[in-house]
């Protein structure tokens, strides 16, 4: 089975971030770059569908020449080989033109079933797998959390989170998209064999510009501002015995806090 991984780089989850000068992005020139969380999870499952079936796993990765250490590591983690579509200046971030620079790198592979991740760490859209599903013309199915190839290898038998704890079991045929939720399994760490190994492991790059597509005109999603959340907390004591305290205490939850 040909597996292919969707991977990307995002600020470490333990970042202190600092807001840019331009108020529209972070600095990052203090931060650590890691996998994206859902990313580490999508590639476990590809890596137990690989070792119970056979074949291969191909990770997939568009963003700047940094990209490849998180490339790196999900070759140390096991997997085969790896394709990055290289955006030296950071241009694609939003969904729609991403899930299109993947789309085009794909003309030139075989696979059988495409894993990404639910969402992001840092943009959080959730929309990329999706959009890249519908590019392609492929079956999928979103928010994860297990995954069963049928003994045909021809579908594909998948667990998906619903909203108010339920949960659905949906049956795909192959080839499809998969987008993988977090905590689905536990994520292995490389050993020592596999970090040894990923350095002579494949790394295809492709220029962005060598996709052929109309980036001028490709709908896209801009960063005006950001901020931190700001916060504001006070603290009033009610005084007085306890009768009169709770009395004031449920009339304010009722008709401040309107919690009640």
């Amino acid at each position: 089975m040909k597996i292919v991984t969707c991977l990307k780089d995002v600020p470490g989850r333990d970042t202190r971030y600092q807001i840019g000068s331009g108020q529209n992005w972070i600095n990052e020139s203090d931060v650590t770059w890691e996998i994206n969380e859902c990313d580490e999870y999508a590639l476990e499952e590809a890596l137990k569908l690989k070792e119970s079936l056979g074949g291969e796993v191909t990770l997939l990765t568009l963003g700047p020449q940094r990209s490849e250490k998180a490339m790196r590591k999900g070759l140390a983690m096991g997997a085969d080989r790896g394709v990055h579509v290289v955006d030296t200046a950071s241009r694609v971030l939003s969904p729609y033109p991403v899930a299109k620079a993947l789309a085009a790198a794909l003309e030139k592979e075989e696979f059988d079933l495409i894993l990404a991740g639910t969402q992001s760490d840092d943009f959080s859209y959730a929309q990329t797998g999706v959009v890249l599903a519908d590019l392609l013309g492929l079956p999928h199915a979103t928010i994860v959390m297990e995954v069963a190839v049928d003994s045909d290898a021809k579908t594909v038998r998948v667990l998906r989170e619903m909203e108010s704890g339920w949960f659905q079991w949906v049956r795909l045929p192959l080839p499809a998209v998969l987008t993988i939720q977090a905590g689905i399994s536990k994520v292995r760490y490389p050993s020592l064999k596999g970090i040894m190994q990923a350095r002579r492991k494949e790394i295809r790059q492709i220029n962005l510009e060598e996709l052929g597509l109309d980036w001028e005109h490709m709908p896209s999603l801009e960063i005006l501002s950001l901020a931190f959340p700001e916060t504001d907390s006070k603290v009033e004591i009610l005084e007085g015995p306890p009768e009169t305290a709770v009395d004031a205490l449920v009339d304010k939850l009722r008709r401040e806090a309107k919690v009640l």
